[in-house]
């Protein structure tokens, strides 16, 4: 049998929700980023199924994708930024649903977390009643699925209002500049474009473990991975209609269709 992989852009998140308390404190998000490594989280929490993640919402199969410096994981930091924030002695509530991809990852970034002096609960909910309240939870993990185009996940995920926008985010220099990107053709201007976002969010990064995509601006999260595809946890229904969206964008039915770039493993 041949073996074939492919890098999906599908990822879980771990996402902290600025609307909460202390997460509003971006000194709160870095200690806990900086808590966890990204590449332990997927040995020990997807059985190294996947690429390693970078912390921000775009993957290097996007058109979009730009590489910044790595960050390693830096416990000493990381206590010295929750001492100095005054929460050393705070109890974090990390939840997430049964599922195992992304109950598993998150044992492992609690296991972390933990061994980095900081106090966290464990909360599993049923997957029936974890969708009713994804979007409020001060901090969890979420599953996001493949989107062909990085602006497209930002603009799902970032943007100000947006029904998605589960880490409450909003700067309207960041609205303001996923705007002029979505409405160029061109990756390579998208990308030139995408790029002033990092002076827009100060210290914004890729490669570091507990603050997704715009993790040292006023948003955190993780990515704790990119998973390659096949994706034996998706519904046969599920595949297919990936299938079919893939089908229809190499065939120039759906626009951007050359954006779409699949990396072979």
């Amino acid at each position: 049998m041949q073996k074939s992989e492919v890098s999906t852009s599908a990822t879980v998140v771990l996402r902290t929700n600025v609307a909460n308390k202390p997460y509003d404190d971006k000194r709160v998000r870095n200690a806990l980023q900086l808590a966890v490594d990204n590449a332990t989280v997927l040995k020990l929490g997807y059985n190294d199924a996947g690429t390693v993640a970078e912390n921000h919402h775009v993957c290097p199969i996007h058109p979009e994708y730009a590489e910044l410096p790595k960050v390693a994981r830096d416990i000493e930091k990381a206590k010295a930024l929750m001492t100095e924030a005054g929460q050393m002695d705070t109890e974090f509530e990390l939840i997430s649903y049964d599922a195992e991809y992304v109950k598993n990852p998150g044992d492992v970034i609690a296991a972390q977390c933990r061994e980095a002096g900081f106090k966290i609960k464990r909360t599993v909910i049923p997957g029936s009643s974890f969708w009713n309240d994804w979007t409020k939870y001060p901090w969890s993990t979420t599953e996001w699925n493949m989107r062909p185009l990085g602006v497209q996940v930002l603009a799902l995920a970032y943007r100000t209002g947006e029904a998605w926008n589960e880490s409450a985010f909003s700067n309207p220099d960041f609205d303001a500049k996923l705007a002029e990107a979505l409405s160029i053709a061109d990756a390579d201007k998208r990308r030139e474009v995408m790029k002033d976002v990092e002076s827009i969010l100060p210290g914004l990064r890729r490669d570091h473990p507990v603050v997704l995509a715009l993790d040292l601006s006023p948003l955190a999260a993780l990515c704790a991975w990119h998973v390659h595809a096949p994706d034996l946890r998706g519904s046969p229904r599920k595949r297919l209609a990936g299938q079919v969206i893939s089908a229809k964008l190499r065939k120039g039915l759906w626009p951007f269709r050359h954006c779409l770039r699949r990396k072979q493993q």
